[in-house]
């Protein structure tokens, strides 16, 4: 299983529907769809959305070695 990690590429926003969408093994699109239908219910969607994209990892860069 992978770990919950921001990816660097394949964001639009914060990366945090990449992030899930990677870790639930879904297409990006599809869990942007499902986000943006809950935050039509009543809930604190969009708040756990930005607690996600400041306590989420960015995922990182692989860097040449001298």
């Amino acid at each position: 299983m992978a770990g919950l990690v921001r990816p660097r590429h394949g964001r639009v926003l914060g990366g945090v529907c990449a992030a899930l969408a990677r870790r639930f093994g879904t297409s990006t699109n599809t869990m942007r769809v499902f986000f943006v239908v809950s935050c039509l219910l009543p809930g604190p969607q969009f708040l756990l959305y930005l607690a996600l994209w400041l306590l989420l990892p960015s995922e990182k860069t692989a860097t040449a070695a001298w």
